[in-house]
């Protein structure tokens, strides 16, 4: 693409803008900054509408009782078990018995701690869903 094709419709980058590798005049290649392009802003809308369905679906999971809150912070922030036990630094058969409601009842205050640190909460918002 050259540089005075990029497209620059109205992104749902918001302040941020898209890199686009493009050639200029003289054929080099360089990075040109858009605002958006609508085929690029459509794929995102559905992929964020697809995240959103499924952080629904746990929540109400939670609310069921069957998932603990932990279940509910990990998908917020797009992890699987096997992310959050790495970040942890426990066993994912460990993080996976901790997404059970009965699992999180029974984990200490430095294991507690040890999640809200890698999510970034507090242990008070940690054990909280919306």
């Amino acid at each position: 693409m050259k540089i005075k094709d990029v497209p620059q419709d109205n992104g749902i980058f918001g302040q941020w803008h898209g890199v686009y590798y493009v050639t200029d005049e003289n054929g080099e290649f360089t990075i040109s900054m858009t605002s958006g392009w609508e085929p690029t802003n459509v794929a995102n809308e559905t992929a964020w509408e697809y995240i959103n369905e499924g952080l629904l679906a746990v929540l109400d999971r939670v609310k069921r009782g069957e998932l603990s809150p932990l279940a509910y912070h990990m998908n917020r922030n797009m992890m699987d078990a096997k992310v959050l036990a790495q970040y942890v630094g426990l066993s994912k058969w460990r993080v996976k018995r901790h997404l059970s409601a009965r699992g999180f009842q029974k984990l200490d205050d430095e294991t507690l701690n040890r999640y809200a640190s890698v999510l970034n909460m507090t242990v008070e918002q940690l054990k909280r869903t919306p």
